[in-house]
């Protein structure tokens, strides 16, 4: 949980490097897209389970969500009490990735006030400061923790993986399992391949955060989770911030 790539390389690494399923969240591509491409991708050896991780607020005043377990489109840029609401309403799992990280993490009174199901202790694109600062927030809240390998480049798949003690086959699986706490093991590879994939994760934030903003901001038109796009029939405009 989760990685942001899905291709046939991605797949045979996964399963590769030993995992059985892999939770496909990308930016700014609709649920049902996602829904799709998680089953094209699955077979007996991997399973690829969808997922959204919610932008919320603007460009600026930005947190993500990690929902697990949706059956209907949410949008981007609505507010965060808004995408909370309609995660309780699907019942969905409801996860903080990368806690605190940069502008984009939930902050420890976001986590304390809504119903978060897991935090994210070990992300590849984080600093040791970070993943420290992450593993205090799951102590602190006394909330169960979970990493992934968040991969935007395809050698991260694998670096990090949730192990459960519990079987998960279907989404529904996975969403009990994170809502009742069920036991767990957080676990990452280690040494120079492992240091040097994380540095790739986090200079990769160097293209998000330039060319790829420019590009989704002013070339590329609105996107296609935008509240405003008639995929959601101007359901979340009370919430909408954008």
């Amino acid at each position: 949980m989760h990685v942001k790539i899905l291709t046939d390389a991605v797949v045979e690494r996964a399963k590769a490097r030993g995992l059985d399923g892999l939770v496909y969240a990308p930016h700014f591509v609709r649920l049902d897209t996602i829904t799709q491409r998680a089953r094209a991708y699955s077979d007996d050896e991997l399973t690829v389970f969808p997922a959204r991780e919610l932008f919320t607020g603007t460009w600026h005043d930005r947190k993500h969500v990690l929902a697990i377990g949706l059956e209907e489109p949410v949008p981007d840029f609505i507010t965060l009490s808004g995408a909370i609401e309609e995660c309780k309403r699907q019942n969905a799992a409801i996860l903080a990735p990368h806690p605190e990280f940069l502008t984009v993490g939930l902050e420890m009174a976001d986590i304390r006030r809504y119903p978060v199901h897991a935090v994210e202790t070990y992300n590849p694109k984080h600093r040791s400061m970070h993943n420290e600062r992450a593993q205090a927030i799951a102590r602190e809240t006394g909330l169960p923790g979970f990493t992934s390998s968040y991969a935007h480049l395809p050698g991260t798949i694998g670096e990090a993986w949730t192990a459960f003690e519990q079987p998960i086959e279907t989404t529904n699986d996975l969403v009990r399992a994170l809502k009742s706490f069920a036991d767990r093991r957080v676990l990452h590879r280690s040494g120079v391949e492992h240091d040097l994939r994380c540095l790739a994760e986090f200079a990769h934030l160097g293209y998000e955060n330039s060319w790829g903003k420019i590009d989704r901001k002013l070339l590329s038109g609105t996107e296609p989770t935008h509240p405003g796009h008639i995929a959601y029939e101007g359901r979340f405009e009370d919430v909408r911030v954008v």
